[in-house]
C-alpha cells in the first residue's frame, strides 16, 4: 500500500468540540480518585484505621517502589501495542474496572488480630499491597490517557488548548469528589462508613470516563496511527533502557519533569496537611477540610481558562512564572493565620487555586513539545517513555507528600487519638502548610528558567518534522 493511501493529520487542523469534550472527559476518574487520597488518605490511616504517622506516610513510599519499575515499562510497552484500537485504548480499556475495585479496598479496615501491634503492622501491609495494585490499574489507565495528548494534535497552542479541556474535567472531578464528601460527612456520623461511601461513589467515576474518552476520540487517534505505523517501518527497535536513557539526555525533558515534581509535591503536600490545619490549628469541624480543598480546587477550575488565555499570548514558561509568584503568596500567608480568622483562611485558599490551576495545565502542556524534539533527534515516537515519568512523578509526589507529613506529624508528638495536640505539633503542622510547600515552588521557578522551547523554537522543530515526513512519503509513494 503507497503512503499516499494512508490518512494523514493536518498540522493546523483544529480539533473539533467533540473531541476534545471527548478527550477531556478521560480524566475524570482519574482526578476523583486522586483528589479523594490526596486530601483524605493520611487522615483516614491515621484517625480512622488507627495507624502511627510513620507507618501511614511511608505506605505510598513502599508501593511508589515498584512504579519505578512499572511505569516506564508500561510506557514503553504501550507505545509497541499495536492493535486495530491502536496503541493506547487497549490498556485504557482492560484497566478502567480494576481501577475503581483497588480504590475501594484502600478504604475498607479489615480485622487481623485483636493485639493492636499485630493489627496495626497488618493493616500496614495490606495497605501497601492494595497500593500497589491500585498504582498497576492508574497507570495502565492514566498513562496511555496523557500520551493521546501528542497523537490528537502537533499544534503548540492547540495543546494547551486540548489540556485545558482535560483539567477542567479534572478539576471538576476533583471539585465533584469533595463535593460528595462533603455530602457525606454531613450526613453519616460513623467514619468508616464514610469513607467506604465516599470510596463507592468514586469508585463508579473511575470506571465510566476511560471508555466515554475512548469512544469519541478513538477516529481521530487512528489518523496519526497511520503515520507511527509508517515511521515504525524503518525505525530501529531499542530496549527500555536505551529509551530511558534518550529521555534523560532530553534537556528540556528534564526541566518539565523538575517543574512538574516540585509543583506537585507543593500540592500534594498541602492536600495532605490541610484536614490537620482545619482541625488541629484553626479547631474547625471535619467537615471544613472539604470546604477548603472545595474552595482551591473550585477557583482553580474557574480560572484554568484564563491561564490557556495567558498562555497563548505571553508562553508557557512565563505563565508557570506568574501562577507560582501568586501561590507562593498563599501558602505563606495561611501559616500566618490564627484561629478564627475563618474568612481569610477560605480567601486564601481561593488564591491558592490560582496557582494550582497553573500547576496542572503548564508542565502537561509543554510535554507533547518535548516530545517533538524527540522525534527530531532520534526519528522515533516514545509518548509512552515520556509520560510514564509524568505518571510516576504524579504517584510519587502523593508518596512524598504523605511520607514528609507523617514523619514531621510523628517527630513533633502528633497523636491521632487526642483531642489536644502539643504545640510542637501544632507548629509542625502551620510549617507544613506554609514555608515547605512555598520552598518546593520556588525550585520549579528555578529550574523553569532554564526550558528553552519557545513558541517560535517548537515551530522550527513542526517544520523539519514535516519536512523529514515528506521525504519519506515520497521514497514510500
Amino acid at each position: 500500500m503507497s503512503d499516499s493511501s494512508l490518512p494523514t493529520v493536518p498540522q493546523r487542523e483544529k480539533l473539533n468540540l467533540f473531541t476534545k469534550l471527548s478527550y477531556g472527559v478521560g480524566d475524570f476518574g482519574s482526578a476523583v480518585a486522586s483528589n479523594v487520597l490526596i486530601f483524605f488518605q493520611l487522615i483516614f490511616l491515621t484517625n480512622v484505621a488507627g495507624l502511627s504517622p510513620v507507618l501511614a506516610g511511608s505506605i505510598r513510599t513502599i508501593a511508589g517502589i515498584w512504579d519505578a519499575v512499572n511505569d516506564p515499562m508500561v510506557g514503553v510497552l504501550s507505545d509497541r501495542t499495536r492493535t486495530r484500537w491502536g496503541r493506547r485504548y487497549p490498556w485504557m480499556f482492560l484497566g478502567a474496572l480494576p481501577l475503581g475495585i483497588f480504590f475501594v479496598l484502600q478504604w475498607v479496615v479489615p480485622q487481623f488480630s485483636a493485639d493492636p501491634g499485630r493489627q496495626e503492622i497488618s493493616l500496614f501491609w495490606f495497605y501497601v499491597i492494595i497500593s500497589i495494585f491500585y498504582n498497576i490499574a492508574f497507570t495502565a489507565v492514566n498513562l496511555p490517557y496523557t500520551a493521546l495528548t501528542p497523537e490528537l494534535t502537533q499544534d503548540y497552542d492547540e495543546r494547551t488548548t486540548l489540556n485545558q479541556y482535560r483539567f477542567t474535567f479534572s478539576l471538576t472531578g476533583a471539585v465533584l469528589s469533595l463535593v460528595f464528601a462533603q455530602i457525606i460527612f454531613s450526613t453519616i456520623d460513623n467514619p468508616t462508613q464514610q469513607y467506604l461511601w465516599i470510596s463507592g461513589i468514586c469508585a463508579i467515576f473511575c470506571v465510566i470516563p476511560p471508555y466515554l474518552c475512548i469512544w469519541g476520540t478513538r477516529r481521530r487517534a487512528a489518523q496519526f496511527q497511520a503515520q507511527v505505523a509508517l515511521d515504525d517501518e524503518t525505525a530501529p527497535s531499542l530496549s527500555i533502557a536505551q529509551q530511558i536513557r534518550i529521555a534523560f539526555s532530553n534537556r528540556p525533558f528534564l526541566c518539565v519533569i523538575g517543574i512538574y515534581l516540585f509543583s506537585w509535591l507543593a500540592l500534594q503536600n498541602t492536600a495532605s496537611i490541610i484536614p490537620y490545619y482545619v482541625s488541629n490549628w484553626m479547631g474547625l469541624p471535619a467537615q471544613h477540610s472539604a470546604q477548603v480543598a472545595l474552595a482551591v480546587q473550585g477557583s482553580a477550575v474557574l480560572v484554568l481558562w484564563f491561564w490557556s488565555a495567558v498562555s497563548q499570548r505571553v508562553g508557557k514558561r512565563s505563565t508557570y512564572f506568574m501562577g507560582m509568584g501568586v501561590w507562593i503568596l498563599a501558602q505563606i500567608g495561611l501559616m500566618f493565620l490564627q484561629p478564627g480568622q475563618v474568612g481569610l483562611m477560605y480567601g486564601l485558599a481561593i488564591v491558592a487555586g490560582f496557582g494550582v490551576s497553573v500547576a496542572y495545565l503548564i508542565p502537561w502542556a509543554m510535554l507533547p513539545d518535548v516530545i517533538e524534539l524527540d522525534e527530531l533527534r532520534t526519528g522515533q515516537r516514545r509518548e509512552g517513555i515520556f509520560y510514564s515519568f509524568m505518571v510516576f512523578l504524579q504517584k510519587i509526589g502523593l508518596a512524598i507528600g504523605q511520607l514528609l507529613i507523617g514523619l514531621v506529624l510523628g517527630a513533633a508528638g502528633f497523636d491521632g487519638s487526642a483531642q489536644t495536640q502539643p504545640e510542637s505539633a501544632l507548629l509542625a503542622i502551620r510549617a507544613a502548610i506554609g514555608p515547605l510547600p512555598a520552598l518546593f515552588l520556588v525550585f520549579g521557578i528555578a529550574i523553569a528558567c532554564f526550558y528553552p522551547i519557545t513558541r517560535e523554537v517548537y515551530a522550527e522543530i513542526l517544520l523539519k518534522l514535516n519536512e523529514r515526513r515528506a521525504a519519506r512519503g515520497s521514497e514510500h509513494s
